[in-house]
């Protein structure tokens, strides 16, 4: 699962859900995008102004990572990486649409303004449909909204024929029908037949793993070596399913996902993998700071404001989350919005063996705070309440907030029955366990706050009224950039309750000019009551409180809508330059010029 970065993290999964956001201000801005001209309905496409304002919705954002620190060997070995990652991007171009890679040929030929400004955005969606504008094309001669299917099945392919086909197949070929690791496509007879990634992407799949494999023999670190051998090794035969092993037990400088993983472009039947790349190196510091918010998270159950008959009294192991900065993203990773973090592996049978685990990429957290969430502030705060807006406690609470699903009520007895609060919350658990999470976590960042000394907390954890400040002002700003994006997943509809009852409980409050600022003397209670009512609402598997807050609070009031109203103008998300991976494998001007950056390279 894979997020754009929403502030408390669930953050989830903005980077594919935002798509359904605000589309009236898209249509105020791209009003003639789609108008109609004629009787005959023709399509008027943005020139090349327009196209600039959509593309300035993601606001340029330069990665630089530091790589001083790492072995000789390891840094030659991240520049074959990030060569290995660029060719990701040529797969996911022919995955995503079986036209891109010749539209891309076009478009990098037209040296006309207007033709730079359409390779430049169709760079940033990796194709001819906005991310942001609910994939509706932006170019002619293409399909007018992205393919249900993209490309993983015949585009005259029905759901209906590839169910009726997979039911008289033997049960081997089932399970590669449904894989994720396949094409469908027609034979010779118009039959539909299941073709294995390693066959149809053969020729770049083999040029990548050449490079897995050269970099695995420059690294110094075993795991590394082992995860790269293994995922060369899967490229080529098509099974993953070692080398996801391999990956989950990566312990390295150097942090790497690299192959298929999400499934998000089948909107057929959600089965088919996207190849993507994360390369990044690890952050020392913010990954001690884990490790010790982690070795405290007993006495923080322990101390959760709810009946202590609720409380677990010894915590199961923790999911692993690694903290890296990105050096390079690319494929599935690095179109429309921006991923800011994920949750991988995907395969049920490596979950089970291993969990899963969560990657948190801190340099594109910081590019969007200062991008996006600063001129938000700035906007939506009392004036002198923006300078206690900063990164640290936002990222802090993005960390807590994802150990807090771990915390809180998982198995629970309703009527006599062991169940769970997912099975009884039902499709309101999405919803309820994001806004706990977040508020959950700043009850955890306030309770070792409290007791930063007696933890050995103080270095890694600030305390006292300045710290409290900026945690909670920086909380109340991240609330609008959530709530920006509208209520149509689980983290939006959780903020907004966040939102609308920490304003009726009093610690948040509206001013007159339109601005809102956090009440210190309230926001510690209000935060603990809201915190008690989740995750008693969890602990009682309650259906019909989870309703009714969610109908009553999970809502955009009149006011705060007015008040969002005001950000327009301001980036929604970034549009990364991968700045370090350049200087460590330059890749040629002509080649970031027709990448539609102008001299910035990718």
């Amino acid at each position: 699962m894979i997020w754009g970065g929403l502030p408390g993290l669930g953050e989830a999964l903005e980077a594919k859900l935002k798509i359904m956001a605000r589309w009236l201000s898209f249509l105020i801005l791209a009003g003639g995008m789609a108008m109609a001209q004629s009787d005959k309905q023709e399509i008027r496409f943005p020139n090349a102004a327009e196209l600039h304002k959509l593309a300035a919705r993601f606001a340029p954002a330069p990665l630089r990572v530091e790589t001083a620190h790492l072995s000789a060997g390891d840094r030659k070995a991240l520049a074959r990486l990030i060569e290995a990652g660029r060719i990701l991007d040529e797969i996911f171009l022919e995955q995503y649409w079986s036209g891109n890679q010749a539209l891309r040929r076009k478009l990098q030929a037209d040296r006309t303004p207007l033709g730079q400004a359409r390779m430049r955005y169709f760079w940033i969606n990796k194709s001819p449909w906005g991310a942001l504008d609910d994939f509706r094309a932006f170019l002619p001669g293409v399909p007018p909204r992205k393919l249900e299917g993209a490309n993983f099945y015949p585009e005259d392919m029905t759901k209906e024929e590839f169910e009726a086909w997979v039911k008289i197949l033997p049960p081997a070929e089932q399970e590669q029908a449904n894989g994720f690791f396949t094409v469908i496509q027609r034979g010779p007879d118009r039959k539909l037949r299941a073709v294995p990634y390693s066959e149809v992407y053969k020729q770049p799949l083999t040029r990548a793993a050449k490079l897995l494999r050269e970099a695995a023999a420059l690294t110094g670190n075993a795991s590394l070596r082992k995860f790269l051998s293994s995922r060369a090794d899967a490229l080529l035969s098509n099974d993953y399913y070692e080398s996801d092993l391999a990956w989950m037990d990566l312990d390295a400088p150097l942090d790497i996902t690299f192959g298929p993983y999400e499934t998000y472009n089948d909107d057929v039947l959600g089965y088919k993998a996207a190849f993507e790349a994360y390369i990044g190196v690890r952050d020392e510091r913010e990954s001690a700071k884990l490790a010790a918010l982690t070795a405290h998270l007993q006495e923080v159950e322990d101390h959760l404001p709810i009946d202590p008959k609720y409380r677990t009294p010894k915590l199961g192991a923790a999911a692993p989350i690694r903290v890296l900065d990105q050096v390079l993203a690319s494929g599935d990773g690095a179109h429309g919005v921006t991923t800011a973090a994920y949750n991988l592996p995907n395969d049920d049978r490596v979950v089970q063996q291993k969990g899963s685990k969560r990657v948190m990429l801190k340099n594109v957290q910081e590019a969007k705070f200062h991008s996006v969430l600063i001129p938000i502030s700035g906007r939506m705060l009392a004036k002198k309440a923006v300078a206690d807006v900063k990164f640290e406690p936002f990222f802090t609470h993005i960390l807590a907030h994802e150990l807090m699903h771990g915390l809180g009520p998982h198995q629970i007895r309703v009527q006599g029955r062991d169940t769970s609060p997912r099975e009884e919350i039902k499709e309101l658990y999405g919803a309820i366990e994001e806004a706990k999470a977040d508020v959950t976590g700043l009850f955890a960042l306030q309770y070792l706050m409290d007791h930063a000394g007696k933890l050995g907390l103080e270095k890694l954890l600030p305390s006292g009224a300045a710290a409290e400040r900026q945690l909670y002002t920086t909380y109340l700003a991240s609330s609008f950039r959530s709530l920006r994006f509208g209520l149509n997943d689980a983290h939006g509809k959780g903020m907004a309750v966040q939102f609308n009852t920490l304003v009726d409980k009093g610690g948040f409050v509206a001013q007159p000019d339109g601005t809102y600022s956090v009440n210190y003397a309230r926001i510690k209670m209000a935060v603990e009551e809201l915190d008690h009512d989740l995750l008693t609402i969890e602990a009682e598997g309650d259906y019909a409180r989870a309703k009714k807050l969610l109908e009553g609070m999970g809502v955009m009031r009149p006011e705060v809508q007015k008040a969002l109203d005001r950000l327009e103008g301001i980036p929604t998300d970034i549009d990364p330059i991968f700045v370090t991976a350049e200087e460590l494998a330059p890749s040629s001007a002509g080649t970031a010029k027709k990448a539609g950056r102008q001299g910035k390279k990718s």
